[in-house]
């Protein structure tokens, strides 16, 4: 049986991936600014992890 999702879920999940987005660009910008290592990595792992879950919600939402 085929996965379908309704209206108000696509919508949703549309929401949750336009957030993700704004995630991955201001943690990416941060990480470029950020002058301590540690900072760094975290923000580093944190655009690795919602480019991920961006993927996942694409794959879902096709």
């Amino acid at each position: 049986m085929e996965n379908q999702l309704g209206l108000h879920e696509k919508l949703e999940a549309h929401e949750i991936l336009t957030f993700k987005s704004n995630c991955i660009a201001k943690s990416s910008t941060m990480a470029g600014l950020a002058q301590d290592s540690e900072l760094k990595n975290l923000l580093s792992m944190d655009v690795q992890q919602s480019r991920l879950e961006a993927e996942q919600l694409v794959n879902l939402l096709k």
